[in-house]
């Protein structure tokens, strides 16, 4: 009789373990098969796409969370302080974007911004001015639930000196948005921001965890006018390791679904390359095709590199 209950008891013993193994294999590669699936970065898309649209009357700022999910199934956008210029202080406003935005499931991540003057001005009063100029903004992306506001570092001068400059606004501005519990971040937008080597050692002289860059793939032209540009892979090669968002710029397309100016596999390996994973936000600059056809070329583009 022990006998039958002992081989009973390790029949028992022998199907638990089976059963546990088959479900911890089960668990495994489902868990497996979801790493494999995941996408590698997020895409998300910036207003500034959309701004023939808005300007033309066709959009308002308030419908930019729901044409984005709707419209394009992304789940992540970023603003431009140009279209809600005055709302910054209005609570009211700011929080009908946020209802809007959860309204859709859609998070709303960074404010960009601009016309509040240089923060690398050679003026101190202007530089200061040009700083405070964006507190604003910093508690607004707050109140919006954003990680970042993008800023400009604008500045004039010989080279180191318009590190010196800009590396001074930018760290005031970083110190006060570190409560905040906000990111200040550069993008390459014409200047010297838009020489890779030059903004990181910018970023470098901050020394701040939260003041960081946002590559855009696009704006390596330091003058427009004289047609002088910086590389557009070696910069964003430079810029990535201070990287806390990356802007996707795209202009004309070529009938392979290609972005006709840009190496996008390129560019994109070399944004992965550094381990990033976060979100790579659309910004369809192009006049042909019309915006929408734009950013759903641009998104079907990125998805590749998912």
């Amino acid at each position: 009789m022990v006998q039958a209950t002992s081989r009973r008891g390790f029949l028992r013993t022998g199907i638990a373990a089976s059963a546990a193994a088959f479900s911890l294999s089960s668990l495994g590669s489902s868990a497996f098969a979801q790493a494999a699936t995941k996408p590698k970065f997020k895409i998300s898309l910036a207003e500034w796409s959309l701004h023939r649209t808005i300007r033309g009357g066709k959009l308002d700022n308030l419908q930019f969370a729901e044409t984005a999910k709707n419209e394009f199934g992304i789940e992540g956008i970023e603003y431009v302080n140009q279209f809600f210029k005055d709302k910054a202080k209005d609570a009211a406003y700011l929080a009908e974007l946020n209802k809007r935005a959860e309204d859709n499931g859609v998070k709303q991540l960074l404010i960009m911004i601009d016309g509040e003057g240089r923060l690398g001005d050679p003026d101190d009063k202007k530089r200061t001015q040009a700083v405070e100029n964006h507190y604003k903004w910093v508690e607004a992306a707050k109140e919006l639930g954003c990680h970042s506001v993008r800023v400009n570092a604008g500045s004039s001068g010989e080279y180191e000196e318009q590190q010196k400059l800009a590396s001074d606004g930018l760290r005031r501005l970083s110190e006060f948005a570190k409560p905040h519990g906000l990111n200040v971040i550069v993008e390459n937008h014409g200047g010297l921001s838009s020489n890779g080597k030059w903004l990181a050692g910018t970023i470098e002289m901050v020394g701040l965890d939260n003041c960081g860059t946002l590559p855009d793939f696009g704006n390596f032209y330091i003058n427009r006018g004289t047609g002088e540009k910086y590389d557009n892979y070696l910069g964003t090669k430079e810029l990535m390791p201070y990287a806390k968002a990356v802007s996707a710029k795209a202009h004309k397309f070529d009938d392979q679904g290609n972005e006709a100016n840009l190496d996008y596999a390129r560019l994109m390996e070399i944004v992965l390359a550094t381990g990033y994973d976060g979100w790579v936000g659309i910004e369809w600059e192009g006049g042909t095709p019309d915006e929408y056809e734009g950013i759903r070329l641009t998104k079907k583009l990125l998805e590749r590199f998912q």
